[in-house]
């Protein structure tokens, strides 16, 4: 049996979108349920990791230690509701720098795929974006689209593949797990 994993977004998925960035740890408020959700998913056995755009670095608006002060804000209120992220993986370049790892180019589940065991086709890849879909298909990753963030926009206003798997938000496809588990045993 492979290990089973889960590849989220962050802004819009796990925590409230900012249309000016989340700047701060103070500014970083999590998606009502979605701390759960997560903590769900690691009691079903699932590895749950973060591929996350961050160009608010190369836009100057914050620095590296600030990310990671975000980043450890979210892995302790994650932690008291009993759930783990296991590896957050993040582009801090500005769209214009062509990196190879900004979504939806594929370099940050390259990375991931260095890191850990992944099966793409049995790896969820969930977020509220286009760039998100579009990733997850190149890798071969499930898409898996939330309402939350910029979901429901994406929803509107994107051509999206016919067989998406869409949901409210991070506990409805966390939930859905739980029941496809349920129903395989």
């Amino acid at each position: 049996m492979h290990q089973k994993y889960i590849i989220l977004d962050r802004d819009g998925v796990i925590n409230q979108e900012c249309d000016d960035y989340v700047r701060s740890p103070e500014g970083w408020k999590p998606i009502p349920g979605s701390l759960e959700a997560i903590a769900q998913l690691n009691h079903l056995g699932y590895f749950v990791l973060v591929a996350t755009n961050q160009s608010g670095i190369g836009r100057n608006y914050y620095t590296y230690e600030t990310l990671e002060a975000i980043h450890q804000k979210m892995h302790r209120v994650l932690a008291e509701v009993g759930g783990k992220i296991s590896a957050v993986f993040f582009c801090p370049h500005h769209p214009d720098d062509h990196c190879l790892c900004r979504k939806p180019k594929t370099g940050l589940i390259d990375q991931i795929k260095e890191n850990f065991p992944i099966v793409p086709r049995h790896t969820w890849f969930i977020g509220d974006s286009l760039s998100d879909i579009q990733t997850a298909q190149r890798s071969g990753c499930v898409p898996v689209l939330v309402k939350t963030g910029r979901g429901q926009y994406t929803l509107n206003e994107a051509p999206l593949p016919d067989d998406l798997l869409i949901f409210n938000n991070l506990a409805g496809a966390a939930h859905k797990i739980m029941i496809d588990q349920e129903q395989q045993k």
